[in-house]
């Protein structure tokens, strides 16, 4: 079962706690080069250091700065590795999946439907409303970017996965001694983690309702389905088609995509509609391919706390 692999006996909750201080040190440094180039540019160029965000997302041309912001996601993961190996002496499929092996065609067919999905509601916004967008496609930048987005937001994705629905979940776990809390914790950290994003102060904080259900989505697929595969395709593919095909002045990420949105951001039903409507279908969808049951139990149940032979004789080895 998939927290009760965070039940070692050398596991207690504050070593989630210093554990996920050693992480974000990683991302910290990870973040460094992006200082170091943003100072370097300034001077060379006789201007200025940047004093806001969107000034500093401007030294450079959009391709250079998602791979230096994306960067930091390099550090942040090789951190997460590092803690789980040396610190919770586990190993690192323990915090992926209570399977034997990582399951891919989990990780492909989430990253697929959702590709589809995104691709398709894309593509009927702009028909529907083409006034709302422009063709930014220009076919050396975008290639640039593919190969970018492609490489490094995976490794962007995969590290909020490990740290969210594999790391913190287990240690909330270990805490708790249940599946609800670690549940909920994880998706209000996880939602409140975007609270900085652009789209947030365009739009108001009812936009982190948005955030804080696709937390529970990502919660739910991870508990149901014993493991991280169906979470992190997911995740991957959220990221990198909406990265490939729309930008926008306000968005997280500013690309040389597809397409450019024009349209003046602002809150209606659009907001709930992937929590309300959309992510209940893809739970009826992967839980019918997977044949979930139990659900209550598995989200909401207790968890036995008795450490596995199989356990201790991994430790001892």
């Amino acid at each position: 079962m998939f927290l009760e692999n965070g039940f070692y006996p050398q596991n207690k909750f504050w070593k989630y706690l210093v554990g996920s201080i050693i992480i974000f040190s990683a991302s910290l440094i990870g973040q460094i080069p992006f200082g170091i180039a943003v100072v370097a540019k300034t001077i060379m160029a006789g201007k200025p250091y940047p004093t806001t965000n969107e000034e500093v997302m401007t030294v450079f041309e959009p391709n250079m700065t998602l791979f230096l912001l994306l960067l930091s996601f390099v550090f942040g993961l090789f951190g997460i590795f590092l803690v789980v190996k040396y610190f919770h002496k586990q190993t690192f499929l323990s915090v992926t999946t209570s399977r034997p092996k990582v399951d891919w065609s989990r990780v492909l067919f989430a990253f697929f439907v959702w590709t589809i999905f995104t691709a398709g509601a894309t593509l009927l916004a702009y028909f529907d409303s083409p006034e709302n967008f422009t063709v930014n496609f220009k076919p050396i930048p975008f290639f640039i970017l593919a190969i970018i987005g492609i490489v490094m937001i995976p490794i962007q994705t995969s590290t909020e996965e490990y740290v969210f629905r594999g790391y913190l979940m287990q240690g909330f776990a270990v805490l708790a001694k249940n599946r609800w809390f670690p549940l909920v914790m994880t998706s209000l950290i996880f939602g409140m983690m975007h609270i900085a994003n652009p789209e947030v102060e365009k739009m108001g904080y009812i936009v982190l309702i948005y955030y804080i259900g696709t937390g529970f989505f990502l919660g739910i697929i991870t508990l149901m389905d014993e493991g991280m595969e169906l979470a992190l395709g997911f995740h991957a593919a959220n990221n990198l088609v909406t990265a490939l095909l729309v930008t926008s002045d306000w968005s997280a990420f500013q690309t040389h995509s597809i397409f450019k949105d024009n349209s003046t951001p602002s809150v209606g039903f659009e907001i709930l509609t992937p929590v309300l409507v959309i992510f209940p279908i893809l739970l009826f969808i992967f839980s019918k391919k997977y044949q979930w049951t139990d659900w209550k139990e598995k989200l909401t149940g207790k968890i036995d706390v008795t450490v596995k032979s199989n356990q201790i004789d991994e430790i001892n080895e």
